[in-house]
């Protein structure tokens, strides 16, 4: 018997798994339309409130950190849409202690495919998007509010900006989860550190003490991700520590937080031993 030519897969084939599992993901959220929208409506709500915080600040404290309202809602903008895009493709990783603790998370491993792939493909929440769309309201707010000196530069660091801000959120959520295979229990001590670091990315670091801008000026390095891209576009002078060229640093920013990440993620990985069910 004569077997047929080999022929190879098609391109694209290795990522048909994840593909196909964030699609039922999305199919499964809409199948209640009901609950979906509420779900949808509260996210909006959380955008909503957190806006509001900063509005009521500045509309009690005409300046703040050497920024104006208008300068606060760039500030905002920049800082909530970069963390909420983050959220949407990587915040399940909130979910790995559950995983651990019930032997869920033996499964993955007896597949062929990445694990840390595996688990940022295995889930995707589109109320997160609600939020998102709040923050990218804010933002083209405050871009026309704004006198920015429009050109080539401009436009290079606002997508510099905006793409690392969604990679460094998302390198934090992964060193989140990496430590969890220690703490199991302890999503309040690595929330203070990637939702905390969302808050902080909101502030203006020159009101920070120097040791919180060393904190999240250079070891969870935030501030990259809004707060120096926006005194750069609107052309104010930095804090000490914290210059104004530093804006275009943010992928090395970025960068630092996903090596830690992976290595978080690596050692964390080796430690596990199983569910133990």
């Amino acid at each position: 018997m004569v077997e047929p030519p080999y022929t190879p897969a098609p391109a694209g084939t290795r990522f048909t798994p994840y593909a196909a599992v964030l699609r039922s993901r999305m199919r499964a959220q809409r199948a209640y339309r009901l609950s979906f929208a509420s779900e949808v409506f509260s996210a909006f709500l959380i955008g909503i409130v957190e806006f509001a915080e900063v509005w009521v600040i500045y509309h009690n404290v005409r300046v703040l950190g050497g920024l104006d309202l208008d300068g606060a809602l760039l500030l905002f903008g920049l800082s909530n849409t970069g963390f909420a895009l983050a959220q949407v493709l990587f915040g399940h990783l909130d979910s790995l202690p559950t995983l651990i603790r019930l032997g869920v998370l033996d499964a993955y491993h007896l597949r062929p495919q990445p694990l840390l792939l595996q688990l940022i493909t295995s889930d995707i929440s589109l109320r997160r998007f609600a939020r998102a769309s709040v923050a990218i309201i804010v933002l083209g707010l405050g871009l026309v509010r704004n006198d920015l000196a429009w050109g080539p530069q401009t436009l290079a660091l606002l997508t510099t900006t905006l793409l690392s801000g969604i990679a460094l959120f998302g390198g934090l959520f992964v060193c989140a989860a990496g430590a969890q295979f220690f703490l199991i229990d302890g999503a309040e001590l690595t929330n203070s550190f990637t939702y905390g670091g969302s808050f902080a990315a909101m502030q203006p670091a020159s009101v920070f003490p120097t040791s919180l801008k060393l904190v999240f000026g250079f070891a969870i390095p935030v501030t990259f991700t809004a707060y120096l891209p926006t005194i750069a576009l609107l052309r104010l002078p930095g804090p000490p520590l914290l210059p104004t060229w530093l804006a275009w640093c943010a992928p090395l920013a970025a960068l630092w937080v996903w090596l830690l990440a992976l290595g978080l993620w690596r050692l964390g990985t080796r430690h596990y031993q199983g569910g133990g069910g």
